[in-house]
């Protein structure tokens, strides 16, 4: 990915955002046909030379114009060039900007959420982290971090920070006017009650919405093929319904959890590749509450009263397999009541997946799952293609 920028070109980004210069918007293209001068001949260089100007001219144009893309809950966001500078609430977000062939955003409000360790499956694409601010600190977000960082557009849900931060509608208006325009959903859970009023979005809806905000389509329609063959590959993987394990879903840090939060399946994003694994959800069935609406935690005992044939165990994400099977899953094989679940007697504790998934990461861990609960084999997507795709080779 691209290394980050210096203040002063920070400055000069800035500066173009408020007053317009055209000239800096088309240096975000320039480099993107792929020739170099040498590649071209004495004979045609004069034509080689026209055509790129003839590009650029056009790209300036469109660059330096004003656009407006549309998402609920914050309604028509006017852009008055491409963002270079972002933050974004979470790694769905981040990762979908990565996808984007976008650098890695400034800040996030959980860096250790951000999985970045998925991408070594992808050649040539990784993220450092070391960049990316914690947003999120004692009792949510503060704005002056946003001053600090300066970024051109914040991609979260204002009402996210509105119910779960500190911040007041007055907060969210400075941000928007003194700082640079706010623009997303919630999308990776369904079952908050403030998101009941207005629209959410699937993965590749709210991908969609984030290539026109960065404006890249070709990009975005390469992922959506991608994406289409995946669907294609796993379909015929997953077994028929009868044949399908029951699954509770659930969160436990550490290396020896003794306390759960439920997760109940929906459509959010986060349950992405569960959902197209077309898994069985043993907690759905059950008496126990799930943790949006309950925030409540549950222990091996009420656990084993739900006797999932497969446990899925999240906050577990920065654990590589081995080291998952040789901390968690072995405590809970000495564990006296763990010991006499199902899944932990049968060898099926997994790694339930991020909680925050983007169009990489989805593709990763849902063919991680396939082999784990399937025992499928082979590769259900071209990595190549992807890191392509991300590097502007499509």
């Amino acid at each position: 990915m691209v290394s980050d920028r210096s203040d002063e070109t920070d400055a000069t980004r800035r500066e173009y955002l408020r007053y317009g210069a055209g000239v800096a918007a088309a240096g975000l293209f320039a480099g993107c046909s792929g020739q170099s001068e040498s590649d071209a001949t004495s004979t045609d260089a004069g034509t080689e030379s026209e055509t790129a100007t003839a590009t650029q001219t056009a790209t300036e144009t469109a660059a330096s114009e004003p656009y407006t893309v549309e998402i609920e809950p914050v309604g028509e966001v006017t852009f008055e060039s491409v963002p270079e500078t972002w933050v974004a609430n979470n790694g769905s977000w981040a990762d979908m900007g990565i996808a984007l062939g976008q650098e890695a955003p400034k800040g996030v409000w959980l860096p250790g959420r951000y999985h970045t360790r998925y991408y070594d499956e992808i050649p040539d694409v990784s993220v450092d982290k070391s960049g990316i601010a914690k947003l999120w600190g004692d009792g949510g977000v503060g704005k002056e971090q946003f001053y600090a960082i300066d970024a051109d557009v914040h991609v979260f849900d204002p009402n996210f920070l509105l119910n779960r931060g500190k911040w007041a509608e007055s907060d969210v208006d400075e941000l928007r006017t003194q700082i640079g325009p706010i623009f997303g959903n919630s999308i990776f859970s369904r079952s908050y009650p403030w998101h009941a009023d207005y629209r959410y979005y699937t993965l590749y809806e709210a991908f969609e919405k984030l290539a026109d905000v960065f404006q890249e389509r070709e990009r975005f329609a390469a992922f959506e093929e991608i994406h289409a063959d995946f669907q294609s590959a796993l379909a015929p993987v997953v077994p028929g319904r009868s044949e399908r394990p029951e699954v509770a879903v659930v969160w436990g840090g550490g290396d020896e959890p003794e306390t759960f939060y439920p997760y109940v399946v929906d459509e959010g994003t986060s349950f992405k590749h569960l959902n197209d694994l077309k898994v069985k959800d043993a907690l759905a069935t059950s008496d126990v509450k799930d943790f949006y609406s309950s925030r409540g935690a549950i222990d091996y005992e009420t656990l084993l009263e739900v006797d999932p044939e497969v446990l899925l165990v999240r906050g577990q994400e920065a654990k590589t397999g081995e080291e998952f099977q040789n901390t968690v899953v072995q405590y809970m094989e000495g564990h006296d009541v763990a010991s006499e679940l199902t899944a932990v007697a049968n060898g099926d504790v997994y790694r339930a997946g991020p909680l925050y998934q983007g169009p990489i990461t989805n593709l990763v861990v849902t063919e991680r799952l396939a082999r784990t609960l399937y025992d499928v084999d082979e590769a259900l997507f071209d990595r190549q293609r992807v890191a392509d795709v991300v590097n502007g080779e499509f």
